[in-house]
C-alpha cells in the first residue's frame, strides 16, 4: 500500500496550536451568528442530472484513493497522525497495490479546498474519493448558502470529471463535544437546529450527484457522544474515534 500526504498538509502542525486554542472564541462567535441570523432553507442544486454509477461496492483490483478533508483527514488529535487518521486506517482495507493520496489540510474550509485539494484529486483519476469538509466551515461562521454553493461545485466537478465512487460525511452533533460544555441548553438547541439544516442541504446535494452520504447525526451522533472517541483537545477524534470513523466509511463504501 502506497500512501501520500498532500505537501501542504504540513500546515496542520503550524495551525493546530493557534486554531484550537481559540475554541471558546469560535463557539462564542457561532452563538452570536445564530442569534443574529435566521436559518434559510436548503436550495436545490443547479446543474445536470446525476449519472448512475455501476462500479462494484468492493474493489477487486488496486485503485487510486483520494481523501479530501481537513485536520481530521490527517489525524489531528491522535498520538500518531500519519498512521492513526481515518484515511490511513481506511487505506488498509483497499486491495494490495492501491495508492492513497491524502489531501487533507488542517484548518482548511471547503472554498479553499476547491483550489488547493480538488485540482490534485482530478489530476489523479481516483476510483475512490472520501470527503469530510464541513466542520471548519460551520464553526467559522461560513454562511449556509456559501457552503452549499461550494459543495455543489465540488461534487459537480468530481462527478463530471472522474469515475470515482464518492463517499462523504456530514455534521455530527457538535454540541456533545466538551468544547460546548459551557453553552446553555437553549444555545445547544439553536446550534443543533442549524446542524440539522446543514445536514439536510448536504443530503440533498449528495443525492443530486449520486454521492454516498454518511449521516453522522443519526443514532445519537455516535462519534461525538462516545467519550472515548474524542481526543484530549475536546474537539478532534481520538485514535479510537478515527478507527471507528474509518469503519463507518468502509461500511458505506461496501454498501454504497
Amino acid at each position: 500500500m502506497k500512501n501520500c500526504i498532500h505537501p501542504l498538509a504540513h500546515r496542520q502542525y503550524a495551525h493546530v496550536g493557534i486554531r484550537w486554542v481559540s475554541f471558546s472564541l469560535l463557539v462564542s462567535m457561532l452563538l452570536l451568528l445564530l442569534a443574529a441570523c435566521g436559518a434559510s432553507g436548503p436550495s436545490k442544486p443547479q446543474g445536470r442530472k446525476p449519472l448512475l454509477r455501476t462500479s462494484a461496492p468492493v474493489f477487486s483490483k488496486p485503485i487510486t484513493y483520494v481523501a479530501l478533508g481537513a485536520s481530521d483527514a490527517v489525524g489531528v488529535g491522535s498520538s500518531s497522525p500519519g498512521s492513526q487518521s481515518y484515511v490511513a486506517r481506511l487505506s488498509t482495507h483497499l486491495p494490495h497495490g492501491s495508492h492513497t493520496l491524502n489531501l487533507g489540510i488542517s484548518g482548511i474550509r471547503l472554498h479553499e479546498a476547491l483550489n488547493e485539494e480538488l485540482p490534485l484529486a482530478l489530476d489523479n483519476a481516483p476510483r475512490l474519493v472520501t470527503i469530510w469538509l464541513v466542520t471548519n466551515d460551520f464553526m467559522d461562521g461560513v454562511s449556509y448558502q456559501s457552503y452549499m454553493d461550494d459543495l455543489n461545485s465540488l461534487l459537480g466537478q468530481l462527478h463530471g470529471r472522474t469515475q470515482a465512487r464518492i463517499v462523504m460525511a456530514d455534521l455530527p452533533d457538535l454540541t456533545r463535544l466538551p468544547i460546548f460544555d459551557h453553552s446553555t441548553a437553549s444555545q445547544k438547541a439553536q446550534i443543533l437546529q442549524k446542524i440539522e439544516l446543514w445536514d439536510q442541504g448536504i443530503a440533498q446535494t449528495a443525492k443530486h450527484y449520486d454521492v454516498t452520504l454518511i449521516d453522522l447525526l443519526k443514532d445519537g451522533s455516535e462519534l461525538t457522544a462516545h467519550p472515548n472517541y474524542i481526543s484530549s483537545d475536546g474537539f478532534h477524534p481520538s485514535a479510537q474515534g478515527y478507527t471507528r470513523l474509518a469503519d463507518i466509511f468502509w461500511q458505506a463504501i461496501q454498501t454504497g
